[in-house]
């Protein structure tokens, strides 16, 4: 079988597993965010924490839930980290520097995981384990809850309560990351990953001497940052490191993990507001735009451009030979098109033209099918873009699953899709212009831009791959990409709830022969072109300066 062959079945294989586990994954999300029923484990946490679970929350009350757990998040994580040279398991290193503490306890705590660190020479079991590990489970709870609340704001009316975010972020955590998990570490131990809390030893006879490596519980850790689209390593070398992801198997029920809940998120979608066949229409138009994505990836990476791919079958400089280029074109597309930022491969020594698609998956807004909850909240705003396009053209209101999108609506769609892209070019811009930054990049010309925009391009997006070539350790980078993660998180969020509580606060409109139908065909044409058509106003300068012209020369 060739090599083209074997990434083909692999891509069929995996839409084959995710199309089977899609209705019962996702009708068992909409029961478990509809249910009135309280479990025991939760009560107790609730007493705990003093939150009563049946109260509901306006948009704003729910947006303070969310930023008052996170600075608390972010500022443990800090300190855990600070502290990391008394506490116990911590494999003899040292407290972590506060420029790049601040940037991993943002990195983790907003769902990115950028690491500008080598995760196995610099945290111990404890940081890793009672930490990040614990910011994986609950940083996807919380994408998960914005988006419920921005379905109830479509499914409820005249009122201005979208639930209550202690119940979803519980929830979220206890009935659907945690055992999915579970069970998905199970699995990665049975397939030879890592699991332990083993020390410092020396491993094998090298050119050298020995390599030291320590243990970890890395298939546990492994599985939520796959399943929460997370994406941060136990090691450096993230998921091309063969104690995480030892074999093409689990380098493919990786990429399921990824992908499952936001594909199936869609069908929570239709469920929660009694048309599941909307929800066919979002899940259409993210798997089109990620079968797109792959197919690109792989002819570009197998085109066998010059001796050495020729002699190789294709473009194999950075890429795993146990996964092969059809293995690693699925993972990319799938990490980038998602919030989980893994990697198998070095994204940096694809082709120009490979690079670039990587580069524009993030640029999308990660939205096919995109992050654990942050992919269906902002496919749903690009779908209130669309039909406000559709309604020009024919010079009607637009509609959305009842709910007219007037001007506050729209001006709060438009701030949503217009703050990262702010942020990306902004930060690029100037770390460009100063004399400083520069000196971090280890390419010139195309290559070395296209490595800033996308240092800056995986922050603002919350994905936290790296091109690499980068040296994001220092205190500009360290900063400006915390800055950038925790804006681009937070900003997003507070235009998404407001825009929930606008809706909620409708009276629904009876359908009429103008009604544009939102669970056709027609519509997800339209949402793909509206997708693309903004993303390529926004950022085809960027582009043409980096891996555009790269490609192209």
């Amino acid at each position: 079988m060739g090599p083209v062959s074997a990434g083909v079945l692999q891509l069929l294989a995996l839409a084959g597993a995710l199309a089977l586990v899609h209705v019962p994954v996702g009708t068992y999300l909409a029961r478990v965010y509809s249910s009135k029923r309280h479990l025991r484990a939760e009560s107790w946490i609730y007493r705990g924490i003093g939150a009563d679970p049946d109260a509901e929350m306006t948009w704003s009350a729910y947006l303070r839930g969310i930023l008052a757990f996170s600075a608390a998040g972010v500022l443990f994580l800090y300190l855990l980290q600070r502290l990391q040279g008394v506490l116990p398991g911590s494999l003899g290193f040292s407290p972590v520097s506060p420029a790049q503490s601040f940037n991993t306890a943002v990195s983790f705590v907003t769902n990115t995981n950028w690491q500008s660190y080598y995760g196995e020479q610099t945290m111990g079991h404890v940081v890793q384990t009672a930490g990040l590990a614990v910011q994986n489970f609950v940083s996807a709870a919380v994408g998960m809850a914005v988006a419920v609340a921005l379905v109830r704001g479509f499914t409820r009316s005249r009122t201005g309560e979208l639930g209550n975010f202690w119940t979803d972020l519980v929830r979220g955590t206890l009935r659907v990351l945690v055992p999915f998990a579970a069970v998905a570490a199970v699995v990665l131990v049975a397939c030879g990953v890592l699991q332990n809390f083993a020390g410092i030893h020396e491993v094998g006879q090298f050119t050298g001497g020995p390599r030291q490596w320590n243990g970890g519980a890395v298939a546990s850790q492994e599985a939520i940052k796959e399943l929460g689209t997370n994406g941060g390593g136990y090691f450096n070398a993230n998921s091309a490191h063969p104690f995480e992801n030892p074999t093409a198997f689990t380098n493919l029920f990786e990429v399921f993990l990824i992908l499952v809940i936001p594909f199936s998120l869609t069908r929570t979608f239709g469920v929660m507001a009694g048309s599941v066949r909307q929800g066919y229409a979002i899940l259409a138009t993210m798997a089109a735009i990620w079968l797109a994505f792959t197919a690109l990836m792989m002819w570009t990476e197998f085109a066998h451009h010059g001796p050495a791919p020729q002699a190789a079958g294709g473009a194999m400089e950075g890429k795993e030979v146990r996964f092969g280029i059809g293995g690693s074109a699925i993972f990319a597309v799938s990490t980038t098109l998602t919030s989980t930022g893994a990697v198998d491969s070095f994204h940096s020594s694809f082709t120009g033209l490979g690079g670039g698609l990587a580069l524009l998956g993030m640029m999308l807004g990660e939205i096919a099918p995109g992050g654990t909850g942050s992919g269906l909240y902002g496919m749903l705003v690009m779908a209130v873009i669309a039909v406000f396009l559709a309604g020009l053209m024919v010079g009607r209101t637009p509609e959305y699953l009842g709910k007219k999108i007037g001007a506050r609506e729209m001006k709060l769609a438009a701030c949503y899709i217009l703050v990262t892209p702010a942020l990306v070019l902004v930060l690029t811009a100037a770390s460009l212009a100063l004399p400083g930054p520069p000196h971090s990049m280890l390419n010139s010309g195309a290559h070395g831009f296209s490595e800033v925009l996308y240092a800056f391009t995986s922050a603002a997006n919350n994905n936290g791959s790296a091109f690499a070539g980068l040296n994001a350790n220092t205190d500009w980078f360290n900063t400006t990409t915390g800055l950038a993660m925790l804006l681009g998180r937070y900003l997003p969020m507070v235009f998404v709830l407001a825009l929930a509580g606008s809706l909620a606060g409708q009276t629904p409109v009876p359908v009429t022969a103008g009604t544009l139908r939102t669970a056709t065909p027609l519509f997800t044409g339209l949402l793909a072109g509206a997708i693309l058509i903004v993303t390529g106003l926004t950022y085809f300068p960027a582009l043409a300066l980096g891996p555009l012209a790269e490609g192209l020369a």
